[in-house]
C-alpha cells in the first residue's frame, strides 16, 4: 500500500517554485532517504507532506486520501497522522517544559485520558531511553538526550508517518549511531513509514530501503539504498 503519493506538486515561496514538479510514492513501512544539495527541496517535501505549507500546484494523498490539492488544505496538520522531527539538536522543544510535561501536553491535546497519560508518557521515556530524565527542560539535556525527547514528542501522536529532518545532524559521530539504531527500533517496532531527510546517506544507509536525491526541487535520482 502507498502510505505518501505526491502527484504533480509544486511549492512555490516568494513566486518561485522551490519543489517540483514531482511525482513520488513511499510505501508504507519503508524507510526512504532524502538527499541532495542545499536548497534542494528536501525539507520542503516534508513540510509539505505535515501540511505545514500548502502546495501551489498538486497534491499530497496520505494512505490514499486526499491531505492537500493546490492550496487547499483538506486534512489538517494535526490531523495527519504524521510525526515530526524538526533539524537540531532538539529544535522545536518548549524550552519551559520538562520533558515529562512535554509529552503529556501533547497526549493532552490528543484528548489522551488523564488516568492513561502517564502511563503512556513513561512508556515514550523508556522507548527513547530517557528514564529518569523526565524532570529536565531541553536546556538541561544534551544534544542527544534532547533529539531523543524530540522523537518521543513526534511519537506522541501515534503516527503512520514519520518525518525526520537531519535529526542525527548536530551529534558526533556514537551518537549518530546510537539515534539511528533507536530510531531504527521505532520504525521497525510501530510499522511506520519513514521519510529522513540527510545530507549524509551513509548515517542511515543500514536502516534504509530507499535513496531519492533531489536536485533544483526535483528527483534526479531514485533506486534501493
Amino acid at each position: 500500500m502507498i502510505a505518501v503519493a505526491l502527484e504533480g506538486l509544486v511549492v512555490e515561496l516568494g513566486g518561485r517554485a522551490v519543489l517540483g514538479p514531482l511525482d513520488l510514492s513511499i510505501e508504507e513501512r519503508t524507510w526512504t532517504l532524502l538527499v541532495g544539495p542545499s536548497g534542494a527541496g528536501k525539507t520542503t517535501l516534508l513540510r509539505a507532506v505535515a501540511g505545514l505549507v500548502a502546495p501551489a500546484r498538486g497534491r499530497v494523498l496520505l494512505a490514499g486520501v486526499v491531505a492537500s490539492s493546490g492550496r487547499q488544505l483538506s486534512i489538517r496538520p494535526e490531523e495527519r497522522g504524521v510525526g515530526f522531527v524538526f533539524q537540531g539538536g532538539g529544535a522545536g522543544l518548549w524550552p519551559h517544559m520538562n520533558a515529562r510535561r512535554t509529552l503529556e501536553f501533547v497526549l493532552a491535546a490528543r484528548k489522551v485520558p488523564r488516568a492513561a497519560r502517564a502511563r503512556r508518557v513513561t512508556e515514550l521515556l523508556e522507548l527513547v531511553e530517557l528514564t529518569g530524565l523526565d524532570a529536565r527542560r531541553p536546556g538541561e539535556l544534551s544534544g542527544g538526550e534532547a533529539q531523543r525527547l524530540a522523537l518521543a514528542r513526534a511519537l506522541a501522536h501515534d503516527p503512520r508517518v514519520l518525518l525526520l529532518d537531519e535529526p542525527l545532524g548536530p551529534l558526533d559521530a556514537r551518537l549518530r549511531q546510537d539515534l539511528a539504531r533507536r530510531i531504527h527500533e521505532v520504525h521497525a517496532r510501530r510499522g511506520l513509514t519513514t521519510l529522513h531527510v540527510t545530507h549524509d546517506p551513509d548515517e542511515a544507509r543500514g536502516h534504509a530501503d530507499r535513496i531519492v536525491r533531489l536536485e533544483a526541487g526535483r528527483v534526479a535520482a531514485d533506486g534501493a539504498a
